[in-house]
């Protein structure tokens, strides 16, 4: 079932009865938000079987002037443009077995070829469900709180789960201070006591000596990040110590359009990777009839710099999944899938670049809109060497239409970017570029950026 005048579906569309729907307008064209107008916020997005899954809550209304949640939603994607709800769990399919209006924040988890919904009863308890797939069919299998009141001096709730590369399976929850727990091998248990996590200094949206709800853990390579909203620490191993870095929103870098008077409040979401890109997944108050009891999701790219501090976040109706020719430089470590030998990486000014580009590296960059008639492509690379080395421009991937291609030359050093002009032509209004590098062995080139150009000139 289409949502009226929303590129998105609900194939359960019961689970809308309640929520607000708005009447008129269509999908963004700048793609965030990612769902607007239905209160879906707290967003916990999970990579599942090469599929995107976003388990959220949502606001009931915007004419709500408290918390209510009625139940919880599963949204599924594979581009981060298109969406479609896959499931809604209710409250009477848990150990609650009654309405409840207060079905807070959740995460997901699997193991062993099963899949695990977390979610929050209020501020009190945390429950968990299980099932087939990653949208369920649900069911309680333990018929009472995982972690209930009490347990901790904190509120029981806001759970986030970590999948560690070892195996091991980590819950961390709490408001102001936060405990994480590993779970038990059939991830309804907890395998130890929950241990308070040690951070060396608090601050958030609410100044200094205080942190957030909503906690959060993910890991790149060797660093653990704790953040909760847009703050965060970094830490050696899952129970800390964690060290504070800051916050990772800088208001100067949110798009006009995605302005609010409290541009660091409530960035409650959460970190995943796909196709070798990062992402954040948080709440927005930014838009028309939103407020702190009906919010937004929007979606960022995520790139971490060599130190492995995260990098300030680019906020934009643009959002990710689609390009934007008109906007004219289009960053390279923005791609919406890395195929073959590749890494982003920081340069010595702080911005960065695709490098250590082989032969068949390619980068894919779908939907990328108000490019119909270009006849010019600009690419913005650097090389050394004297070995052969060109790219080429495809519609719809490497198996589609070549548009174009040209030789890369040597620009002098790694550091030194030069330019190159690709004659093309685009055929329809909206299409997905990859470019690809082909060559001899070893590093051919780095990527900074590329533009579409409408006139000959650029």
């Amino acid at each position: 079932m289409a949502l009226p005048g929303h590129g998105y579906s609900c194939v359960q569309p019961t689970g809308l009865e309640g929520a607000w729907s708005p009447q008129s307008g269509a999908l963004p064209p700048n793609g965030n938000p990612i769902l607007p107008g239905l209160g879906v916020c707290d967003p916990q997005v999970r990579v599942f079987d090469g599929h995107i899954y976003l388990y959220a809550t949502h606001d009931y209304s915007p004419e709500s002037r408290r918390f209510r949640m009625e139940n919880w939603w599963v949204w599924r994607t594979d581009d981060l443009v298109h969406w479609e709800q896959v499931s809604v769990l209710h409250p009477e399919q848990t150990y609650l077995r009654r309405p409840f209006a207060d079905c807070w924040a959740t995460d997901a988890a699997t193991r062993n070829g099963k899949y695990y919904f977390y979610f929050s009863a209020g501020p009190q308890n945390i429950g968990v469900v299980v099932g087939p797939t990653p949208s369920g069919p649900w069911t309680d299998p333990i018929g009472k709180p995982l972690i209930a009141e009490g347990l901790t001096p904190v509120e029981e709730r806001d759970p986030g789960i970590l999948m560690d590369e070892d195996g091991a399976n980590y819950i961390v929850f709490g408001t102001w201070d936060y405990y994480i727990a590993r779970l038990a091998d059939d991830m309804v248990s907890l395998a130890e006591a929950p241990r308070l996590i040690h951070l060396d200094h608090k601050a958030g949206p609410y100044g200094e000596g205080k942190t957030d709800d909503k906690p959060f853990l993910h890991r790149n390579g060797d660093i653990y990040y704790l953040s909760w909203g847009c703050f965060y620490a970094v830490g050696d191993n899952p129970y800390g110590p964690y060290r504070y870095k800051g916050s990772f929103v800088d208001p100067s870098l949110i798009d006009t359009s995605l302005r609010s008077d409290r541009p660091l409040h409530d960035r409650h979401g959460s970190f995943f990777e796909f196709h070798r890109q990062w992402y954040f997944a948080c709440n927005d108050e930014s838009q028309p009839g939103t407020s702190n009891f009906f919010r937004n999701t929007i979606l960022s790219y995520v790139h971490y710099r060599a130190n492995g501090e995260i990098a300030p976040l680019r906020m934009d109706r643009v959002g990710v999944g689609r390009y934007d020719a008109a906007r004219g430089r289009i960053e390279a470590e923005d791609f919406f899938s890395l195929i073959g030998r590749g890494v982003v990486g920081e340069r010595e000014d702080g911005t960065f670049e695709v490098r250590k580009l082989h032969d068949r590296s390619e980068l894919i960059y779908p939907n990328v809109e108000h490019a119909s008639g270009a006849r010019t492509m600009f690419v913005r690379v650097s090389r050394t060497g004297t070995g052969e080395a060109w790219l080429e421009i495809y519609a719809g991937g490497s198996n589609g239409r070549r548009l174009g291609q040209v030789a890369i030359s040597d620009t002098g050093s790694w550091t030194n970017y030069r330019e190159l002009r690709v004659d093309i032509n685009v055929p329809s209004t909206v299409v997905d570029i990859a470019i690809v590098f082909r060559g001899g062995s070893g590093e051919l080139a780095r990527i900074d950026s590329w533009r579409i150009a409408k006139r000959d000139d650029g």
